[in-house]
Formats: structure tokens, sequence, C-alpha cells
């Protein structure tokens, strides 16, 4: 099998359902960061230590191509995607409360920084906020899934926490913004 069909040579590519848009709509925008984010998820993965954290991100991994399916599925589309659950979302939170309960109270903004990891962290938190970003003016465009917008909330608020639980575990004293007055 050929990877490349020409299709989308003219700029335009297809939407499952087979509806053809051009490659800068606001739909392709969206799950084209989704996936963006996936991958970065995989660079993640590959400095997180931590277990339960690798497991949760494998997972992280498998909704966002579902979250990317459901992107992509042209409006009205008959074809049958995988879906995304409120338990998908109850995960991240129970995730996060985890995390949070061996965090000490966060008094200030924090800066990306400390080890790789962390940077990592946040980097990933930044494309999902941007990914986040654009599925909402698609929502305001053409009407999505909800469950999505609030499943990517949810996951940049998990790899903030993240972030800061890597820190904690590693050793690393948070750097907190101290703004010039």
């Amino acid at each position: 099998m050929k990877i490349y069909t020409k299709r989308g040579d003219a700029g335009e590519t297809s939407l499952i359902g087979g509806d053809r848009v051009p490659k800068h709509h606001i739909r392709i925008e969206s799950y084209g960061t989704v996936d963006e984010l996936n991958s970065y998820l995989g660079i993640l993965r590959s400095f997180v230590t931590d277990l339960k954290n690798t497991s949760i991100l494998s997972e992280v991994q498998d909704r966002l191509f579902t979250v990317g399916s459901l992107l992509a599925s042209a409006p009205g589309s008959k074809m049958i995607v995988p879906d995304l659950h409120e338990a998908d979302c109850i995960a991240l939170e129970d995730a996060i409360d985890f995390m949070n309960d061996e965090l000490p109270e966060l008094r200030s903004f924090v800066l990306p920084a400390g080890s790789a990891e962390i940077a990592h962290c946040h980097v990933a938190r930044c494309i999902c906020r941007r990914a986040e970003r654009l599925t909402v003016n698609l929502n305001e465009i053409e009407g999505i899934e909800p469950l999505i917008i609030q499943y990517l909330n949810r996951l940049s608020d998990y790899l903030f926490v993240l972030g800061r639980y890597t820190g904690l575990k590693q050793g690393v004293e948070e750097v907190n913004w101290k703004p010039r007055l």
C-alpha cells in the first residue's frame, strides 16, 4: 500500500465521511494540534519514570486518537468512530487528586523549569491548551461533542500537576515566578 495518494497536492484533505476541506480549515488545525500533542506525549513518556503516570500517559495517547477521530469526522458523518466517555475525564481528575494530595499548596505561578522532565510536562501542557483553544473555536463554528473540550481542559490540568509532582519526586525545588515590581 502506498502512503502517498496525491489527493492532497492541491491543498485539500478528506474528513472521515468523505467531505473535502482546505488543509488550513479549523477542523484540520484542531485535530492536527491534538496529533502534535499526542506525539509530544510520546517524548514526555520517554522521560517519565513513575510507572503509574507512564500508564496514564499511555491511556491518554489512546484517548487522543479518539479525540482526533471525532474531530476528523465530517459533521453528520455516519462513520463509526471511537467515543470519549465521562469516565475518561474522571480518570484524569483522580490522577490529579492523587498527585495533588502530596504537593504543597500552590502559592505562586510556577516557571516551567527544574529538570528536562518538568519542562516537557509544561511544553505538553501548552500544546494541549492550544489544542483546546482551537477546538473551542471549532465548536463555535460547527459544534462538536462538548466532552472533547472538557477532556482537553482536564488534560492540561493533569500535565501541569504532573510537572509539579515530577519535581517533588525528583527532589527538585519548584521555580516560582517572582515578578519585578
